[in-house]
């Protein structure tokens, strides 16, 4: 049976986006990523692809998560954009080596990590939150970075199961958005020096997050990845670079007034 991401792909017309940066998500978290990368490279366009119909990602199967990141990373190709942008740490760890392995021959793949590099090196011998969905967490790429970081710091995992699926809802002012967040790391408040926000949608409830943990930094993938994007872009001598300000496309797989609310309503918020 077709997907509402296959459907919604196989409606779209072939190259229609030419020259743009494909950037996805499982839904609304991404756009964090995208503001980053608008900030870095401010005369690009850009494609944005939230699958909010197949959200969160963070709680399928890795199969499930390498068709549904394929089907979008073949639209993006066929639509002709000019990079890639997993904007999505569950896609990347599952799914960017086989999408790499299909079109990093003709365009770059660009995914992002948790931050836990810059989270150790500001804070040496620290204890460091990383707040992730469980599928990161249990795949072998974060066990590796962490491994990497070994000795750096004490990273202490957090699956965030739910998290995710409040934040593609919107009006995260609302209180059971502090109280989800209570429940799930309350109990480290005064505990960790710092906090890694794993999932792209976190940094949407970054105040949130640090009110419950008590004003400590909190760490993000999003400048890392705009700047992988940047000199990716600089190796392939593909930057756009004609003095005009680019725009930034949303789309959804699902497709309704609310959805397309929140979507907007996230752009235009800044980010904490």
């Amino acid at each position: 049976m077709e997907t509402e991401t296959q459907t919604q792909i196989n409606n779209q017309a072939a190259r229609r986006y030419e020259g743009y940066i494909g950037v996805f998500d499982s839904g609304v978290g991404g756009i964090s990523v995208l503001k980053e990368l608008i900030k870095e490279l401010p005369e690009e366009n850009f494609l944005y692809f939230g699958d909010s119909a197949n959200a969160p990602y963070g709680e399928k199967t890795k199969e499930q998560v390498i068709d549904l990141s394929m089907q979008i990373a073949d639209y993006m190709a066929e639509s002709g954009c000019k990079a890639i942008v997993i904007a999505c740490n569950t896609a990347t760890s599952c799914a960017a080596e086989t999408i790499r392995a299909k079109y990093s021959a003709q365009i770059p793949i660009i995914g992002i990590e948790p931050a836990l590099k810059p989270a150790a090196k500001a804070h040496p011998q620290g204890r460091i939150l990383v707040m992730a969905t469980e599928v990161t967490l249990t795949l072998e790429k974060y066990h590796e970075l962490s491994g990497r970081l070994e000795g750096k710091a004490e990273f202490i995992p957090v699956a965030c199961t739910g998290l995710a699926q409040r934040v593609e809802k919107g009006a995260l002012q609302e209180p059971d958005v502090e109280q989800l967040l209570e429940g799930l790391m309350g109990q480290y408040r005064g505990q960790v020096d710092g906090v890694v926000l794993g999932c792209t949608h976190y940094p949407f409830v970054r105040q949130q997050v640090r009110k419950v943990l008590g004003g400590i930094p909190a760490y993000d993938g999003g400048e890392g990845t705009a700047r992988e994007l940047h000199r990716q872009l600089q190796l392939h001598e593909c930057v756009k670079a004609d003095g005009q300000k680019g725009q930034a496309v949303l789309e959804s797989s699902r497709k309704d007034p609310e959805t397309e609310k929140v979507y907007k309503e996230l752009f235009e918020a800044e980010l904490q």
